[in-house]
């Protein structure tokens, strides 16, 4: 029997969740405590192809105190407009094409309260049907998988269509609050 954990080790990573589920014209949603541009450009071969994006960072106070792994700042800036690239990357050639991504495909907001919403959700629909990741993985390169010495993560792939609808649902009125 298939697993449908994703751990970033021997039961496949986040990263490879998001390749084999998102296709042209897909409708990817996610809710992560941070955004990595990093993490964008080993995805841009998947992310380039998807219709949209629906960005919710569920735990605001990391604006103020992230460090390292060159996640929202100093990349990028965010405000009631969205995010902004910052001085410091603008001549970044990914960080760019991030920011082009991003003002093309995304819409992004961020709960206000602090603790409101701390699980981590890839959701995807491919046009046909939905499929989603809940779990512990950030929107990083370490959270998806995507280095030689990952974040070990506890994520499960929801297979019950009852699930992923409500998912999809929660994540649509928490972009509201």
């Amino acid at each position: 029997m298939k697993s449908g954990i994703r751990d970033n080790r021997s039961r496949g990573t986040a990263a490879s969740f998001l390749q084999e589920k998102a296709n042209v014209g897909s409708e990817l949603s996610v809710v992560s405590a941070y955004f990595a541009s990093f993490a964008y450009a080993r995805l841009s071969d998947t992310l380039n192809k998807i219709g949209g994006l629906r960005f919710l960072f569920g735990e605001p106070r990391f604006i103020d105190s992230v460090e390292g792994e060159n996640l929202c700042p100093p990349a990028f800036s965010l405000d009631e407009d969205g995010l902004a690239l910052t001085d410091g990357l603008r001549q970044s050639g990914a960080a760019i094409q991030c920011a082009n991504w991003i003002r093309q495909k995304a819409e992004i907001r961020s709960i206000k309260r602090a603790g409101l919403m701390h699980g981590k959700l890839y959701h995807v629909h491919d046009g046909k049907r939905d499929h989603a990741l809940v779990g512990s993985s950030n929107f990083t390169i370490k959270g998806l998988g995507l280095t030689d010495e990952p974040n070990i993560e506890l994520n499960l792939v929801v297979d019950s269509d009852r699930d992923r609808d409500d998912l999809l649902h929660l994540i649509v009125a928490a972009m509201t609050i």
